[in-house]
């Protein structure tokens, strides 16, 4: 059996760990199968903790919260492994969740990375918002997947039992080839956290690799353990992180017009939030774009190279429409109604 890396990123989630990791451990014991807990420069006793009660379990340590993507690209380059799997630490995993990703994987070799179906830890019977039976985004970059779409989240029928090629695979619990994670660059560091696995997966599916969600795996995501989703931290993050993920992946016949829609659309997101009452997130949206054109110029030679190692931009897993729009305006709420 090849080696395998269950990579756990933590930062001040001692609870978090008290609570999920033993039965990661209990579900993770096969063969080749490592738990490793990665430090993100904790202020909690998150390290003490560990080493108290789970000795034997490797514990890398870092000096600081160096964010989610470069967090996880520390870790990555210190395990020796075949495959390792991105995995939030506030995660229910089930019995055989690991071995059904290993086979998927060890049986088709054209497929780089893998996710599980993942569902709601509060409610058990719905998908969960980040990752939910895979991902996809629209042609301006506005992401989404089987089982939920903008704020829709669907209940698990067993519509999306079916295993499929998708555009992304979570962050939340995503396995990946590590050579391929480490060809590929890893998790742009510059991200800091939110939207860094599309990022990498859009490089991995231009190069020709295959994504995919196999739901006969199955765990459960308490999810927004970090930031609550009207925080405006939150809200900078993402809008400034998908502006530079365009820059970067888009070819250049199309960059100059999804860019010049994307910020009418953001301004209008923008008055969306101010309307709500939420002036932190509205200011955000416009920090985020003038953060975006200070960092832009750096990405130049990132760009070029991404461009330059692409073998194709026709990606079917891309939707050709407006999917916001679609769901506000003509009510397209699941996942059957866009592909």
């Amino acid at each position: 059996m090849k080696k395998t890396a269950v990579i756990i990123l933590n930062w001040n989630g001692r609870k978090l760990l008290e609570q999920f990791l033993p039965t990661v451990l209990k579900h993770t014991s096969a063969r080749g199968f490592e738990v490793v807990v990665a430090d993100n420069g904790s202020g909690d006793d998150s390290v003490a903790w560990m080493q108290q009660t789970h000795p034997s379990i490797r514990l890398l340590t870092f000096d600081r919260n160096a964010g989610f993507a470069e967090g996880y690209n520390k870790a990555i380059a210190e395990v020796e492994s075949d495959y390792v799997v991105l995995l939030n630490s506030d995660i229910e995993t089930t019995a055989g969740w690991l071995t059904t990703l290993y086979d998927y994987m060890e049986a088709n070799p054209d497929v780089v990375a893998c996710q599980p179906k993942i569902l709601s830890y509060r409610q058990r019977d719905t998908f969960e918002y980040a990752g939910a039976a895979g991902g996809y985004i629209d042609y301006l970059g506005y992401p989404f997947c089987r089982g939920r779409v903008q704020t829709f989240i669907e209940k698990d029928e067993h519509q999306y039992d079916t295993v499929a090629d998708v555009f992304w695979a979570t962050g939340a619990c995503m396995m990946i080839r590590r050579n391929e994670y480490l060809n590929a660059g890893g998790l742009d560091p510059g991200f800091f956290a939110h939207m860094e696995e599309i990022d990498l997966c859009w490089r991995l599916r231009s190069r020709g690799m295959r994504i995919v969600c196999v739901p006969q795996s199955v765990v459960y995501h308490v999810g927004g353990a970090t930031l609550e989703t009207s925080n405006p931290m939150k809200t900078f993050l993402n809008f400034r992180n998908n502006l530079l993920m365009l820059y970067k992946n888009l070819p250049k016949n199309k960059y100059r017009s999804i860019i010049s829609r994307r910020i009418l659309l953001d301004v209008a997101a923008a008055m969306m939030f101010l309307v709500k009452g939420n002036l932190g997130s509205c200011n955000a949206v416009f920090k985020a774009h003038r953060s975006y054109r200070r960092m832009k110029p750096d990405y130049k030679s990132v760009r070029e190279a991404i461009q330059e190692a692409a073998v194709s931009h026709d990606i079917p897993e891309i939707y050709q429409g407006n999917s916001v729009a679609d769901f506000y305006l003509k009510g397209k709420k699941t996942f059957d109604k866009f592909f």
